[in-house]
């Protein structure tokens, strides 16, 4: 078993076989495969490790779960003494993903 480090929607993420994750809305059907750029992998005991420069290229897939909207959250921008209040509403669209196979 390893572990690694992907990039998907300008973050990094720490995975591992079998984990879940919500990530930046990506596109594609529910159960589609994904494959995600690979930055490092590394086994559990640290006996080995790979780093990219900058990248290892695509080595960890993954298989999309669910596309969905986040909780609503509330924006509000306000001005003293100048009667400036607006409200807006908010919903982040992600993806959820199982991480399938890491290649070392």
């Amino acid at each position: 078993m390893s572990i690694a480090v992907i990039k998907t929607g300008g973050k990094q993420y720490k995975v591992k076989e079998g984990q879940s994750l919500r990530i930046e809305k990506l596109d594609g059907e529910k159960d589609a495969s994904v494959i995600f750029d690979t930055l490092m992998i590394a086994s559990d005991d640290g006996e080995k490790l790979d780093l990219g420069a900058p990248s290892l290229g695509e080595k960890v897939t993954g298989k999309i779960v669910e596309t969905a909207k986040d909780k609503k959250i509330t924006v509000v921008k306000y001005k003293n003494k100048i009667r400036y209040l607006r409200t807006k509403g908010h919903r982040q669209a992600y993806t959820k993903v199982e991480i399938t196979k890491i290649a070392a």
